[in-house]
């Protein structure tokens, strides 16, 4: 089981956690690619402007293009509108999204990205080079299918992990915890050494292979509940008309009212309403939890956009929940650079585990191959001499 279970893994174990290792640090890797100008300084407790004059200046610069989303960071004094063009069936161009950032106390447009289509042409090496890894740390470039297989792989990665638990007393019975025989056969000391790495590794690996089975269901079961609760909850608004823009309530009323029916939250974005990511006729609003411990709790909302009513709270179900909460286990992006350097450190030695594996693996096939032959060479003409008698 140890085996076969290693061997089906171990080529995308060993891609994953070489794409996973840059996606560690991928926060400091942004801010040290944003070239943007700094923010004002001005005292911490500096009020924010409202929301609404966000959404007025991003209007006055693009009159012909629509709101997409709002994002208010809790952690920056920043306020990103995002913004795109409508195509054909009046569908949001994807290759006409763009950006716009401001200072949430002055107002001031601090930056403002390219559109899509020209973001991609122009993105820097390293930039580009971070979204492969991306791609193909979560789906190998294959959506839906590509993360259904690689959460295969890391079920398959746990199965081992485990099995090899089971495996190590009965194997390193007789040398003390710890040994490696360097002294002996090359294949002896990488077996050592394996098995010295993986006791090491062991807590480490079996957590982020769990969280990682996690994070790859997380996409499909989000979308089967956006397709099941959420549009449950549309149906009283089935036969209404969808609003244009300039027929909308208040962004900064619809934040308020989230944020009065959900106390100890805060608010983080909004999705202007459209048929692809949420509702035609709300905005959808997502709110985490204020403290270290639930703010990794994510919960949506829905505000009529005419009227600016409250309509629905949408409480995530406990699956999703425990997807939430495994992102940061598997990323540990939750304790800082600290935390980050061991998570580096721990896929660096889990790498070594997956390469000693698979070359264990090609020597012994060499071995019993060399054994076979040797077998054959010695006794081959006897054989054939039974044969034919």
């Amino acid at each position: 089981m140890h085996k076969c279970s290693s061997l089906a893994c171990a080529i995308f174990l060993l891609m994953t956690c070489i794409t996973g290792l840059p996606l560690i640090f991928s926060q400091e890797i942004a801010h040290w690619l944003d070239d943007g100008p700094t923010y004002a300084a001005m005292p911490q407790d500096t009020p924010r402007l409202s929301l609404d004059s966000f959404v007025s200046e991003a209007r006055k610069r693009y009159p012909g293009q629509i709101i997409t989303s709002v994002f208010s960071d809790v952690d920056e004094p920043k306020v990103i509108v995002a913004m795109a063009c409508l195509g054909n069936g009046a569908k949001i161009d994807p290759r006409t999204r763009h950006w716009l950032k401001f200072d949430a106390r002055t107002g001031e447009l601090l930056q403002q990205s390219k559109p899509a289509v020209q973001r991609q042409k122009e993105q820097p090496l390293v930039g580009r080079l971070m979204d492969i890894m991306f791609r193909l740390h979560s789906d190998l470039y294959a959506r839906l299918p590509g993360q259904l297989f690689l959460g295969l792989m890391a079920f398959l990665f746990v199965v081992a992990i485990v099995s090899g638990l089971l495996l190590y007393n009965p194997y390193m019975k007789k040398l003390d915890f710890g040994t490696v025989r360097a002294h002996r056969s090359k294949r002896l000391k990488w077996l050592d050494l394996h098995n010295l790495l993986g006791a090491v590794t062991l807590a480490w690996a079996l957590v982020v292979g769990a969280t990682g089975v996690c994070n790859e269901l997380a996409g499909p079961l989000f979308r089967v509940w956006m397709a099941t609760d959420v549009q449950a909850a549309l149906v009283p608004w089935h036969d209404a008309a969808v609003p244009v823009q300039a027929q909308m309530s208040s962004v900064q009323g619809a934040y308020d009212v989230v944020r009065a029916a959900l106390p100890g939250t805060v608010v983080e974005s909004m999705t202007f309403p459209n048929s692809q990511f949420g509702s035609p006729y709300h905005y959808l609003l997502w709110t985490k939890g204020d403290s270290p411990l639930t703010s990794r709790l994510f919960n949506a909302a829905l505000v009529d956009a005419r009227t600016g009513k409250l309509s629905a709270l949408l409480n995530m179900p406990w699956y999703l929940r425990v997807l939430q909460l495994s992102r940061p286990l598997h990323f540990g992006d939750y304790g800082g650079l600290p935390l980050k350097i061991i998570w580096a450190v721990l896929d660096l030695l889990t790498i070594i585990v997956l390469g000693s594996g698979l070359y264990l693996w090609f020597v012994r096939r060499r071995q019993i191959k060399e054994r076979l032959e040797k077998l054959v060479a010695a006794h081959g003409d006897r054989l054939l001499s039974k044969a034919s008698s």
